[in-house]
């Protein structure tokens, strides 16, 4: 998938979908593409304790690195198609309760060899939203 096969904001959302959806570790975890546009991603994870919490029952750290580091990947890739973590690094800053999640990952800056990316998690939980996680990775095109 390149920058060129797009046609506008909706179609690339559905493109990246439909990606996704070839991801069986994102179809497990239920990674929902909300948005994407050049540089930026948001995707949706519904909260499942079953099979999501960690031993306090909040998300497992390990699921949060995973949903902002697709959220950043989808971001680079909008840009310059198909690239690879080369870095990546993750704060924690609250508990991870919510009933949902949001992740937004944002290109900072897209070089030849390399696109730095940032990355926030939100929990929702009824009406109020929480920054819970952030990162920032290197990226690498493939």
């Amino acid at each position: 998938m390149t920058p060129d096969d797009q046609t506008g904001p909706v179609d690339l959302t559905e493109r990246f979908r439909a990606l996704s959806a070839t991801a069986s570790f994102n179809e497990w975890a239920g990674f929902d593409v909300v948005r994407v546009i050049e540089g930026e991603c948001d995707l949706r994870l519904v909260w499942r304790s079953e099979d999501m919490g960690q031993y306090a029952g909040f998300l497992h750290a390990g699921v949060i690195a995973s949903v902002l580091d697709t959220a950043c990947g989808f971001a680079a890739t909008a840009i310059v198609g198909p690239v690879l973590s080369s870095h990546f690094s993750m704060n924690c800053l609250a508990p991870a309760v919510g009933d949902e999640f949001i992740a937004t990952g944002r290109v900072i800056k897209a070089g030849r060899k390399q696109l730095f990316t940032s990355g926030e998690l939100h929990a929702h939980q009824d009406d109020s939203s929480k920054l819970i996680a952030t990162a920032n990775t290197i990226l690498v095109p493939v």
